[in-house]
């Protein structure tokens, strides 16, 4: 199956994506096609000796500005290489997309060309979080600012799906991002999450307090967009500093540069360990498609291996194994939930863009 790539995506585009992508063709059997100003990108693939490679260039005449509105990018911009991308998914030609571009605009194009799948209400962007135990799975990271209870229980039957069929976690452990571990703890369209999940077959292990992220007891973390998106330019800043810090400590005089040298290898091995350029992309869990966002200061690295995580998703059949989850757990979440909000969140996320004649699961 060709995988999409959108070539003009990313603080450096083209020429880092162009790079990924042979890397790509280098280690992996496969079939890409690259969305982009030809002109550019025909020089390009020469240049690096890439003319035999499986690439196939479709030009598209603009592209997508990373502070550009994603409005802007959906309504007017019709020939843009982002869309073109996901068009060709669309239409069934390409298997997925990939793009370092602007992601509220990957998000939005994707949102309507692509369509949310049946009983999916939203879209979510998924991430890795590295933790003390590996990584774990942190949805949804600011597709969704605010969210409904149906939607936390949609995510986290995406999130157990992906780290079951991807990062093969046999029983992956879910957990809801709250304010305490107790069940009464939270908001109230966490507390009506909670009872939701109770009733699936997943492996729901309840709350999860901020302070259990990184520890790693949790393989799946749902929360919605806001919380999610904080928790992560946090967690980056936070980063930052205490490298950046590391760093000044061990340059403060010639004794400590010398002790620097004694533990480079463990330090560089840390920094593998939590590079984002490792992981590749973060899915947009829930559409009809399968769509990897890298981050726009991506290298050619993680354009690589973005693209071989859109390839782990359709081979695992990822989005199947979603609609079969969420379609299979609404059953048991319906039983004995035949009134009020709780029963109406339920009955929404059902009928939400499936454009199918309303009915009640048995119970």
């Amino acid at each position: 199956m060709k995988i999409a790539v959108d070539a003009m995506g990313g603080d450096n585009a083209p020429e880092v994506v162009v790079d990924g992508v042979i890397q790509y063709l280098q280690e992996n059997q496969g079939q890409i096609i690259l969305f982009g100003q030809q002109d550019l990108l025909f020089p390009l693939l020469e240049k690096k000796g890439a003319k035999d490679l499986p690439i196939e260039v479709r030009h598209s005449s603009e592209s997508v500005d990373m502070n550009e509105a994603p409005s802007t990018a959906l309504r007017r911009k019709k020939d843009s290489s982002i869309r073109k991308a996901i068009e060709s998914v669309a239409s069934g030609e390409a298997g997925a997309v990939v793009s370092a571009g602007n992601t509220g605009a990957v998000l939005a194009i994707s949102t309507v060309i692509l369509k949310p799948m049946q009983c999916v209400d939203r879209p979510a962007i998924s991430i890795l979080l590295p933790t003390a135990k590996g990584h774990s799975i942190l949805l949804d990271a600011g597709a969704n600012v605010d969210c409904k209870s149906s939607q936390l229980f949609q995510f986290a039957i995406m999130g157990h799906v992906y780290a079951k069929y991807v990062l093969k976690k046999e029983n992956p452990k879910v957990g809801l991002l709250s304010i305490g571990e107790e069940d009464s703890k939270g908001n109230e369209i966490s507390k009506e999450a909670f009872k939701m999940l109770k009733k699936t077959d997943i492996n729901f292990i309840g709350n999860v307090e901020g302070k259990e992220v990184y520890r790693g007891n949790a393989d799946v973390i749902v929360c919605d967009g806001f919380t999610g998106n904080i928790a992560l330019k946090i967690s980056e800043s936070l980063a930052e500093m205490i490298g950046n810090s590391i760093k000044d400590l061990f340059m403060t005089n010639w004794r400590t540069k010398l002790a620097f040298k004694l533990v480079e290898p463990y330090f560089r091995a840390f920094k593998k360990s939590v590079d984002y350029n490792e992981v590749g992309g973060a899915p947009l869990l829930g559409i009809n498609g399968t769509c990897i966002i890298c981050h726009g200061s991506s290298k050619a690295k993680a354009i690589k291996n973005a693209i071989q995580l859109a390839e782990e998703f359709i081979k695992n059949e990822v989005n199947a194994h979603i609609r079969e989850g969420i379609e299979k757990n609404l059953a048991h979440a319906y039983a004995g939930a035949r009134k009020g909000r709780f029963w109406q969140q339920l009955k929404e996320t059902i009928h939400f863009g499936s454009g199918a004649e309303k009915t009640e699961p048995e119970s």
